[in-house]
This record gives C-alpha cells, sequence and structure tokens, in this order.
C-alpha cells in the first residue's frame, strides 16, 4: 500500500463529502476541518477511507490526527501492523 494510494482514497472521500471541494484544493498539510469538513464529515471521511482500505484505527489514535497527512501516515502504518485483518 502506497502514500499516494492511501492519500488518493482519503482525497476521494473528502470530496465526496465536502461540498464544493476540488482535489487542487486539498492540501495534506491542513486539517480537514481547514478544508471546510465539519465533525460529521470527518467522521465519514475516516470511516470511508478505513472500510476502502480494509484496516481499523482505534478511536483514541484518530483524536491525536492534526491534519491530513498524519492520517495517511496512520491508515499506512496500521496497515503494514496487520490492521487489515477484518472478520
Amino acid at each position: 500500500m502506497t502514500r499516494d494510494h492511501v492519500l488518493a482514497v482519503v482525497k476521494k472521500h473528502l470530496m465526496d463529502t465536502v461540498e464544493d471541494l476540488t482535489e487542487d484544493k486539498i492540501d495534506p498539510a491542513k486539517s480537514m476541518k481547514e478544508l471546510g469538513a465539519n465533525s460529521l464529515d470527518i467522521v465519514e471521511v475516516v470511516s470511508s477511507a478505513m472500510r476502502e482500505l480494509k484496516v481499523k484505527i482505534p478511536r483514541s489514535e484518530l483524536s491525536k490526527l492534526a491534519n491530513i497527512d498524519q492520517l495517511v501516515d496512520m491508515l499506512i502504518k496500521v496497515a503494514g501492523e496487520g490492521g487489515g485483518a477484518q472478520a
């Protein structure tokens, strides 16, 4: 699983969820809130990305994330630890 692939998945779900958001406006160094996402949007984006990538991140870990880059890093890390094994 490459970083570019994970970032593309997160971007896709972000654009699907946040109205009027285009790929060129997405800066991975920004938080989803800075890009116009509310808390429900963020939950939807993260949940959709985890489902598509078949990984699970504990809520306690998600609360520590400050921006999209950190979310991508966390998704890759969990996938690398075998977090993709879901029943």
